[in-house]
């Protein structure tokens, strides 16, 4: 997933704070081995080097996290899109030209953990949820173990909270920073300098990214993760319209002030 997590565990017992904090770190690796689209016999490794007509197993935590991508395409009206894979790389390798043409198409199986490529082509990228489904699963094998309250994060840009204790957590633009208290809850952050190759690769050539940065609060870290990248292109006007009851939205920007929807 490209970034490092860290596991924050309140007011525990050193020793079992340490046992459950490096169980987590071995899951991590799990996670990574099948969500990575850059490990060669990965489950999204497998699936972006699908021929048309095949069919693939894949782990529940792949399954799962593919299946909560697929809801937040549908909830953001499809401005969340991991199957854009090859675009992504285009604009990460800072290739030349237009990004190339999207084809393809994969299905997601509604009964059993598998997938089935119906046309060769698409890609996919959990870039932009992977790190978020991560957390949320560290915060449940955290509660298996019986921790009561931690603070997780993945990079800068995504946070996880649980339990009674209140974090704070700086929100910070190029010329302003609020701090929020973070609280049985996710935050989750997108930008040009954060995300930018996950947003460009989104929209169409020409189109202007709305904010420099996108905060958003939500229950769970993989919805965070999701919604912050599809607020950077919503625009202003209609941010207040989209967000759900339960988040806060922070954006900042042109001139660096930071505005709360």
């Amino acid at each position: 997933m490209m970034t490092t997590f860290s596991i924050r565990i309140a007011n525990e017992g050193h020793a079992e704070a340490a046992g459950a904090a490096g169980d987590c770190f071995e899951y991590l690796d799990y996670l990574e081995s099948k969500l990575s689209r850059f490990l060669e016999g990965s489950d999204i490794w497998q699936i972006n080097h699908m021929e048309s007509g095949e069919s693939l197993n894949i782990s529940e935590d792949c399954y799962n996290c593919l299946r909560l991508a697929a809801e937040a395409f549908a909830d953001t009206g499809g401005l969340f899109d991991i199957t854009l894979g090859t675009r992504i790389q285009h604009v990460k390798e800072e290739k030349s030209g237009p990004p190339p043409v999207l084809s393809g198409q994969i299905s997601i199986d509604p009964d059993k953990t598998a997938v089935h490529c119906i046309q060769a082509g698409r890609e996919l990228d959990l870039g932009g949820i992977g790190k978020g489904f991560a957390l949320d699963r560290i915060k449940e094998r955290l509660q298996d173990w019986g921790m009561q309250s931690a603070l997780l994060s993945a990079g800068a840009s995504t946070f996880l909270a649980f339990g009674e204790r209140h974090w704070p957590i700086e929100l910070r633009g190029d010329k302003q920073v609020r701090c929020i208290d973070l609280k049985d809850g996710a935050l989750s952050a997108s930008g040009t300098g954060i995300q930018g190759s996950h947003i460009v690769s989104t929209i169409d050539p020409g189109t202007k990214l709305s904010f420099k940065r996108i905060w958003i609060t939500h229950d769970t870290a993989a919805s965070a993760d999701a919604w912050s990248t599809a607020l950077m292109m919503y625009p202003q006007e209609e941010l207040g319209r989209v967000k759900r009851e339960s988040s806060r939205v922070f954006a900042e920007h042109a001139d660096g002030s930071i505005q709360v929807f």
